[in-house]
């Protein structure tokens, strides 16, 4: 795969590798949401069928991206929505506890402990080991021995959002099936650039934000919902989410009957005139580049920098355990952090911190000058 940066409109004179913070939108998703915008000047041209078929070819598109069918998934306006659509629905037992990781993204755990708190139930936090070395299958390791029958729902990221760790979520998919244990999964780390495939890991409920991996607006997103909730109870009761509201003409019967599938989960007034079509642009670009491509791509343009820890004997996991667009890493204890960012910056090097370790976060937009950018500071520190 060729460098895609002519397909952006990113500014020449910077070195942007914090895709995990917020990915720049495609020349074709601007154009798209400028369309959008424009078109409600005339309202007349917004048919009622636009407000729902646009939904349904995005969530098409996404259903390929995740191998999912369209029906299970729906249209959210965070990840947070998302994810208590999916918990507040997890049937829990006396004496049952839940699993996250040390460290998960705030909206994860958050979303989890007030789950908890509702069902008088133990919250587990599985810390990582503390070597560096091997740590990505220590990690998962203790994950899988913590999921037992009394395990009522497992909550985690694809990735780790800090270090870019890949957590083995076939094994933990398989685990929390033999357990009955409920496995969601928050994908906005990686769902966009690293491949994901719902029934092979097992996964029951997938959350994504669309403003990083999806290269999509900010405020919008989308998550599959797994048959095993077609009969619950969703945050919100739209008349959009019903059997026969496409039907204008059938409102004030006030349907009961909610649609097919996962449709009672999507977020009153999905059919976002501008948001939609910005996704819909951002999936067809992605499904075209395929994200073994993209992960392929990002591996290579890192290869540099990989090449000069190990020179420079700075620890890192083996490459197949870390994701390539989203690398964590560990800054020795006698180096000062804060220093480091503010040079970085000065150099027009944008990532992110994140813990004890920067968070390096390329794309396809990303060239070999970025990444010779970064090692050129790194080596007035290390």
């Amino acid at each position: 795969m060729e460098n895609q940066k002519h397909l952006f409109n990113l500014p020449e004179d910077i070195h942007y590798l914090n895709g995990a913070y917020m990915s720049p939108n495609l020349r074709a998703v601007e154009k798209a949401g400028i369309e959008g915008v424009i078109r409600k000047t005339d309202p007349t041209s917004i048919k009622e069928k636009d407000f729902f078929e646009p939904a349904e070819e995005v969530k098409s598109l996404f259903g390929k991206l995740i191998n999912a069918s369209p029906k299970q998934i729906v249209l959210i306006p965070s990840a947070s929505y998302g994810l208590m659509n999916a918990i507040r629905n997890v049937p829990v037992k006396k004496g049952q506890h839940a699993i996250t990781v040390n460290e998960e993204f705030p909206s994860d755990h958050l979303s989890l402990r007030k789950f908890c708190q509702d069902n008088d139930a133990e919250l587990k936090v599985i810390k990582p080991p503390k070597t560096i070395i091997g740590r990505t299958q220590e990690w998962t390791q203790k994950i899988l021995e913590s999921i037992s029958e009394d395990t009522a729902v497992v909550v985690m990221s694809s990735i780790h959002w800090m270090e870019g760790l890949k957590f083995d979520l076939k094994a933990i998919g398989e685990k929390c099936h033999s357990t009955n244990t409920y496995f969601i999964v928050d994908g906005t780390q990686s769902v966009g650039a690293l491949p994901m495939d719902v029934e092979d890991f097992k996964i029951d409920a997938l959350i994504c934000a669309s403003y990083k991996w999806l290269l999509g607006p900010y405020s919008s997103g989308l998550a599959y919902y797994s048959e095993k909730f077609n009969d619950g109870e969703p945050l919100e009761y739209s008349w959009m989410t019903r059997k026969d509201g496409h039907d204008f003409s059938k409102l004030t019967t006030y349907p009961e009957e909610f649609g097919d599938g996962a449709m009672r989960y999507n977020v009153g007034e999905f059919s976002n005139f501008i948001a939609l079509p910005m996704i819909k642009s951002a999936l067809e670009q992605i499904l075209h580049w395929k994200t073994e491509n993209i992960q392929d791509y990002c591996l290579e343009l890192l290869r540099p920098l990989r090449d000069y820890l190990e020179k420079k004997k700075i620890e890192k996991d083996d490459d197949k355990m870390v994701s390539a667009h989203l690398y964590g890493l560990f800054i020795p204890e006698n180096i000062n952090l804060s220093k480091l960012m503010e040079e970085l910056k000065s150099n027009n090097i944008l990532l992110s911190a994140r813990g004890k370790s920067i968070r390096i976060s390329p794309h396809v937009y990303n060239g070999t000058e970025d990444v010779n950018a970064l090692i050129k500071v790194l080596d007035k520190h290390f």
